[in-house]
C-alpha cells in the first residue's frame, strides 16, 4: 500500500549442513515485512490480509510472543527496555503470515528503532516443532553500517539432531531494496551449519499478494512438510538424534555485536557454501 513501510519480500532460502555428513536444500519463498504500528491500516485496506481473523492471508497476535494478552509492540518494547536497550522508533516484523489459516515460521525476525529512525537491536525469534518458542535480542550500535554482524550463544534446542552446546553468527543487511540473512552455527570443531535468506523489496498490495499465493502456494505448510522431509533425510544418512533439553527459564537470550565483543567478524561462509 502506498505511503506505508510494509512490504512484500521474494527470494530464496539455503542451508546447508556440512558435517558429519553433508546435506543441502534450497527452496523459494516469501516474507512479509510488517510495521507493527501499521498492521491494522493494512487489514483494512487490503482485502486479502486481515489480522486475527481467518483470510487468504492474516497476521494473529498468537502466532508471536509469549501468549502474553499484550500488544505485539508492547511486548517487544518491553523486552527492550529491561535489556537497557533504546526504543521509541518504528519496530517492523520479517515473518510468513498464515495462509489459509496456517503458519509456522522458523524464524522472524523484528527490526527495532530508535525515536530517530536508527536501528537499534535485532529481535530473533526462533520456533522449534516442539512447540516451543525461544527469543535472542542482540543490541546495534548508533551510527553502524552496511551488514550487520551480531554473536550470540545458541540456548535453544531447534533441530533434534543438533545440541545447545554452540554459538550463532549472524550477518544481517536490514530491509531496503534488497535483505540479506546468514546465520552460522558453530560447535568446538567450527561452523557446522549456514543458513541463508536473500530477498528482493515488493509493494504489499493486494494483486502482489495474489501473485506471491500462485507462486508459493501454501507456502507455510510446505514450511513444515519440507522440515519433516528434510529431517528424514538427515536420518537416512546416520546422522543420530541429539537429547533436547528444557527450554531456557527465561524467554530471551542476550548477544552482543561483533564489536562489542571484542572479537573478529566471523569468517564469511562462501567457501563452504560451493
Amino acid at each position: 500500500m502506498p505511503g506505508l513501510q510494509s512490504a512484500l519480500y521474494t527470494g530464496s532460502v539455503m542451508h546447508h549442513r556440512l558435517r558429519p555428513r553433508e546435506h543441502r536444500l534450497r527452496y523459494s519463498i516469501f516474507y512479509l515485512l510488517l510495521d507493527l504500528d501499521e498492521i491494522d491500516a493494512l487489514a483494512g485496506g487490503l482485502r486479502l490480509f486481515s489480522r486475527n481473523r481467518f483470510n487468504l492471508f492474516s497476521f494473529h497476535d498468537s502466532d508471536h510472543g509469549e501468549g502474553a494478552s499484550v500488544s505485539p509492540r508492547g511486548r517487544i518494547e518491553r523486552h527492550l527496555q529491561e535489556a537497557g536497550i533504546e526504543c521509541g522508533g518504528p519496530i517492523r516484523l520479517l515473518t510468513m503470515p498464515r495462509i489459509l489459516g496456517y503458519a509456522f515460521n522458523p524464524l522472524s525476525i523484528y527490526f527495532c528503532h530508535r525515536k530517530n529512525g536508527s536501528l537499534s537491536a535485532i529481535f530473533y525469534e526462533v520456533n522449534n516443532t516442539f512447540g516451543q518458542r525461544h527469543n535472542y535480542l542482540i543490541p546495534v550500535p548508533a551510527g553502524m553500517k552496511g551488514a550487520i554482524r551480531q554473536e550470540s550463544p545458541k540456548s535453544f534446542y531447534v533441530s533434534p539432531f543438533m545440541g545447545t552446546d554452540m554459538a550463532y553468527s549472524f550477518s544481517v543487511v536490514p530491509p531496503g531494496r534488497q535483505l540479506a540473512v546468514s546465520v552460522i552455527g558453530r560447535d568446538a570443531q567450527g561452523p557446522l551449519i549456514v543458513a541463508k535468506l536473500a530477498a528482493t523489496r515488493q509493494e504489499l498490495t493486494d494483486a502482489a499478494l495474489a501473485r506471491a499465493f500462485c507462486a508459493y502456494p501454501l507456502l507455510t505448510l510446505k514450511v513444515i512438510v519440507g522440515i519433516y522431509w528434510e529431517a528424514l533425510l538427515i536420518r537416512l544418512k546416520g546422522i543420530r538424534l541429539q537429547h533436547r533439553p528444557s527450554p531456557p527459564d527465561r524467554p530471551v537470550t542476550l548477544g552482543l555485536n561483533v564489536e562489542q565483543a571484542g572479537v573478529r567478524p566471523a569468517k564469511d561462509s562462501t567457501n563452504v557454501l560451493r
